[in-house]
């Protein structure tokens, strides 16, 4: 998958932002292509787990639907582990389609950000291409 250099930067800004809580949000796309980041706030305020309220989960997703794009990624960060989706991640995957991103805030010096797919509770690493490639692009960096 390929993200867009400022999709990458706006994720490791809200992850180190929100620290030490988890950090989550969704990108929308067309054509397999990332187009808008929609930063959300986790409603969990935890650690160790995210969930988007319901309400900013159901506007997020109308705005995807009625600007005629599709969820392309869900992201989230892991304050203390690895950029690896935990037994929690796996269990609540409900997005076949979308690529999960995950961004590791466990070393400070190496914050690390990685794509994987999560399908019927099976997990596969997914190559993440950052590119400089941001014409066209809208953040909802706010939530708003």
């Amino acid at each position: 998958m390929t993200l867009p250099r400022s999709f990458a930067r706006q994720i490791v800004a809200h992850a180190l932002a929100d620290d030490p809580i988890e950090c989550c949000g969704i990108v929308a796309g067309v054509d397999g292509r990332a187009t808008k980041l929609y930063r959300a706030e986790n409603s969990e305020a935890s650690p160790f787990r995210y969930n988007v309220h319901p309400r900013e989960l159901k506007r997020i997703y109308d705005d995807i639907e009625d600007s005629g794009l599709d969820v392309f990624a869900i992201y989230h960060s892991h304050t203390g582990s690895a950029a690896s989706p935990s037994g929690t991640d796996v269990r609540l995957a409900a997005w076949p389609e979308a690529y999960y991103l995950i961004v590791s805030l466990a070393d400070l010096t190496k914050v690390v950000l990685r794509a994987f797919r999560i399908v019927d509770g099976v997990v596969t690493e997914e190559e993440l291409s950052v590119k400089d490639d941001d014409d066209e692009l809208d953040g909802d960096a706010a939530g708003e």
